[in-house]
């Protein structure tokens, strides 16, 4: 017989070791998936061709933070290497080529998201930067004590803390809209919960945790028709990444989101508003570049965009944005959503014959993201286990402790898709977790 190498060994190794598990006894059948999902863009992403563990490595943690693919790595490149220089000061040709990459950047953000007006988009650190912009200058100004805001239980901390800050700050009050036991809000209570003092309304588009997917355009219309006087700011941090956005479409007042998780790079996000709001709002910070003019007894300031993006922005990182919404751009958001939609069923069909497992999330408009228990495992034991075999998830609560509370747990499992991941991922996944079970019930 003729000696196997390295790789076939460890190969055939774990498939040995996933065929005893699946077959072990106590477990249920593993189902026939008739198709197996490849990905072929995974190539694209220098990261998943590193080995975790000694182990293929499945990333499924994604809707923590995406990888990145190889043009937004070599535009960060560029952008630092070709003709670095800082923006909007400088008038030799390094800073004005550099200054015209970073706002050719603001109008694909712009086109990307349907807002029409470059000047509407505003460059911050991330979504949470963005909605402490939008609490402190806009509601700061606009919001008195005895004010309404309307939140969510579903909300990821970054569309809470602000607004908790706030009711310190001025008094505002607090509603919240209550879950439905597969997921969904209850949104049948909202007009009830709307009245003369509701000010705000700021939802979370998809949830980080379930996925499931808030019917936005329709609530900002409802509320809109009924009262409107209230602003609404939707959180799209996980949304802009599994599908199409439209601004006119969905017509929010505020609409923030990060780049990391849209396979570009940390520290750059994203705050939209109509012109016209963010020209009635004070700025939030102060420093160069947000300023008309500076004398000893006052200050002026620049229109927006730049009033809110004091002192030298993330330069590199905003253009390397917009290279990573070039990148989704020629694969397109069908393709994307397809891929990741059978994925995510292949998922859950997988997930439902592993003993023990309880899934968090039932309803039909769910993205690509999948929150989890296993009966008698320990969140944080599972996700070594996992870790050892290859598996990068997230474990605890997802910055979500109120929704954690609703769900009357302390932690979940979490596995988040790409458009990089396939089959294979999910077969790691799931031979982990028996195996997890195996070692710790």
């Amino acid at each position: 017989m003729p000696s196997l190498m390295p790789s076939q060994q460890r190969c055939s190794t774990e498939n040995f070791w996933m065929d005893q598990i699946m077959n072990a006894p106590g477990m249920k059948p593993h189902p026939t998936i008739s198709t197996r999902i490849t990905s072929r863009w995974r190539s694209d992403f220098p990261a998943l061709a590193n080995p975790m563990n000694g182990k293929r490595l499945a990333f499924l943690d994604s809707g923590a933070s995406a990888q990145k693919p190889y043009s937004v790595l070599n535009a960060l490149q560029n952008a630092y290497c070709a003709h670095y220089a800082n923006i909007h000061r400088g008038l030799y040709e390094f800073s004005q080529r550099q200054t015209a990459d970073f706002e050719a950047a603001r109008e694909k953000v712009a086109q990307f998201i349907g807002a029409g007006d470059a000047r509407s988009i505003i460059f911050t650190r991330n979504s949470t930067e963005a909605i402490n912009l939008a609490a402190q200058s806009w509601g700061r100004q606009y919001l008195q004590a005895g004010d309404e805001v309307i939140l969510t239980v579903m909300e990821h901390h970054a569309n809470l803390v602000p607004w908790h800050i706030l009711k310190t700050q001025i008094g505002i009050e607090i509603k919240y809209i209550p879950l439905r036991e597969n997921g969904e809000l209850d949104l049948e209570v909202l007009p009830q919960m709307l009245s003369a003092r509701t000010k705000l309304l700021a939802m979370t588009h998809v949830s980080n945790v379930l996925g499931t997917v808030n019917p936005v355009r329709e609530v900002i219309a409802q509320v809109k028709h009924s009262h409107p006087h209230v602003k609404i700011l939707i959180d799209g941090s996980q949304a802009v990444v599994h599908s199409q956005v439209n601004m006119r479409e969905i017509g929010a007042d505020f609409y923030a989101f990060t780049g990391h998780k849209l396979y570009g790079p940390t520290g750059i996000g994203v705050l939209y508003a109509p012109y016209e709001i963010l020209d009635s709002m004070p700025p939030w910070q102060g420093g160069g570049d947000m300023i008309d003019r500076v004398r000893l007894d006052g200050v002026s300031f620049a229109p927006p965009p730049a009033r809110f993006e004091a002192g030298t922005p993330a330069i590199a990182e905003a253009i390397a944005l917009g290279t990573a919404i070039d990148y989704i751009g020629t694969i397109g958001y069908a393709k994307i959503g397809a891929h990741e939609q059978a994925l995510r069923d292949e998922l859950l069909q997988k997930l439902e014959q592993v003993e023990g497992v309880k899934l968090y999330g039932t309803q039909p408009q769910k993205a690509a993201i999948v929150s989890f228990t296993m009966e008698g495992c320990p969140a944080a034991d599972v996700a070594m286990i996992l870790d050892q075999s290859g598996v990068a998830v997230r474990v605890g609560h997802h910055c979500c402790q109120p929704l954690m509370q609703c769900l009357g747990v302390e932690h979940t499992i979490r596995a988040s898709i790409g458009l990089y991941n396939d089959s294979e991922d999910i077969d790691q996944l799931i031979a982990g977790l028996i195996k997890a079970r195996k070692l710790l019930i």
